[in-house]
């Protein structure tokens, strides 16, 4: 380990020891909770606010029965889903928002029927357990503003609402929510009252917004804290970003993954963007903390609109190629019982997601001219990853040449290199490999020594 990591990694460490979760050892490793990046679904990219429980089972069973053996485990449900009349992308100012009569939001009825007579996500949640899968949703940071002005009852205190909310606390780009003031009592008590909920339903996975910018540090620790109290282990995610570099130590230390930058979309400016995003958070990448590029906005998004994504097949290989050798979390954004035939190939390369779910200490090679090298190590031998990108702006160029030296990554003599998006062995090399690779494309490889 080189001096950088080890400096990065006693730091992360110190954060795990000063911040203690709550319950001692068994919580203390809720790193354990994710020992690989999580690969799933999540609702935004294909339904915006307006999913509904119907579609939520659609994209549980077609991922039960063709994506669950290639590793992808968590449904998530995305905002509003407590906003009855929600459509589309946008927010309503002063949307009338479902919840209990302590201040903790419900799912809208009308759609998600199963949700009727309180029973909140608890049915769907055992849904998509019975299908061997994981139900996660999402939430904002904070207390909602109609509790505020209802001020609701703090469940398990004296409190209420108007007591806790710093109504100087807002998000930018959503209306339904203040934050909590972490230094009132009752804070983290309404925090416990969300996540004891959640278990009670049987959420395994919760996606938190407006964390990050600004960074919220005591409302991560309120988070990390009620997740440790509640008895279940629920995989914490924040969003969106971008999360600064200079609180890397603290996020990883409390969260299961975090967004390093804001909404990606299907637009090749925004993933050419990630290279640098994801060279920088690669040293913070470990067991159980991920830096989240986010969403995978592949096949059908934009589902109201039946939109293909805009992605060229050469730009989807770059993107699936660059989540996997940085070992981003893997969670897809389309409509999946619209996954065409080249979509799924990209989802069930297990040699493809063997990289992102098993290997260790990704790292950028170099980047010479919009022309980039990472590489890996195998988990399961002295075999290294190699990804391979060209990412000029010329989409008219021919392909280039990305030479590779085959002591920077670690091989002295003869080796034997596997294409991983092909699945075919390519040839024994020495000294160099340099293969030829498209404008926005990517290759992706496995290189052992040659016995």
């Amino acid at each position: 380990m080189d001096q950088k990591r080890l400096v990065q990694t006693i730091a992360i460490l110190t954060c795990l020891f000063l911040s203690g979760p709550a319950n001692g050892d068994d919580v203390k490793n809720f790193l354990n909770w994710a020992p690989t990046p999580p690969m799933g679904w999540n609702s935004w990219d294909c339904y915006g606010t307006a999913i509904t429980e119907a579609q939520t089972k659609a994209n549980a069973n077609y991922m039960a029965e063709n994506l669950a053996k290639h590793g992808w485990l968590y449904i998530v449900v995305d905002i509003q889903w407590y906003e009855p009349d929600a459509v589309g992308w946008d927010y309503r100012p002063g949307a009338k928002l479902e919840m209990d009569g302590n201040g903790r939001l419900l799912p809208a009825v009308n759609r998600f029927p199963s949700a009727a007579g309180a029973g909140g996500f608890k049915s769907l949640a055992q849904y998509v357990h019975a299908r061997g899968l994981k139900f996660g949703v999402h939430i904002l940071r904070g207390i909602p503003r109609q509790a505020v002005a209802a001020n609701s009852p703090i469940l398990g205190t004296s409190v209420h609402a108007m007591d806790i909310a710093d109504t100087s606390s807002t998000c930018r780009w959503n209306s339904d929510m203040y934050g909590v003031d972490m230094s009132k009592p009752g804070g983290q008590e309404y925090y416990d009252s969300i996540f004891a909920q959640f278990a009670e339903w049987g959420i395994d996975f919760v996606k938190v917004d407006d964390l990050s910018r600004p960074y919220h540090q005591a409302e991560i620790a309120a988070i990390r804290r009620a997740i440790d109290k509640c008895g279940r282990p629920i995989v914490f995610s924040t969003s969106p970003g971008a999360t600064s570099l200079d609180h890397a130590a603290d996020i990883a230390a409390h969260a299961n993954m975090w967004r390093i930058s804001d909404d990606f979309w299907d637009k090749w400016s925004l993933l050419k963007a990630q290279f640098q995003r994801c060279a920088d958070w690669a040293p913070f990448n470990g067991g159980g903390h991920y830096p989240d590029a986010d969403m995978l906005p592949l096949g059908v998004i934009r589902a109201s609109r039946h939109s293909h994504t805009h992605f060229t097949k050469d730009e989807q290989y770059t993107l699936m190629t660059l989540w996997s050798i940085c070992r981003s979390p893997l969670i897809f954004g389309g409509d999946l019982p619209q996954t065409d035939p080249f979509t799924l190939s990209l989802l069930t390369n297990d040699e493809v997601l063997a990289v992102d779910q098993h290997s260790r200490g990704g790292r950028q090679l170099f980047r010479d001219n919009d022309l980039l090298a990472w590489t890996a190590k195998a988990d399961d031998s002295s075999d290294r990853y190699l990804a391979v990108f060209n990412a000029r702006d010329e989409t008219d160029v021919q392909p280039a040449a990305v030479s590779v030296m085959l002591k920077d990554i670690g091989f002295d003599g003869p080796c034997k290199v596997r294409d991983l998006w092909k699945r075919q062995d390519v040839g024994v090399f020495t000294q160099k490999f340099e293969p030829s690779i498209a404008p926005h494309g990517a290759g992706l490889y496995r290189v052992s020594l040659e016995k």
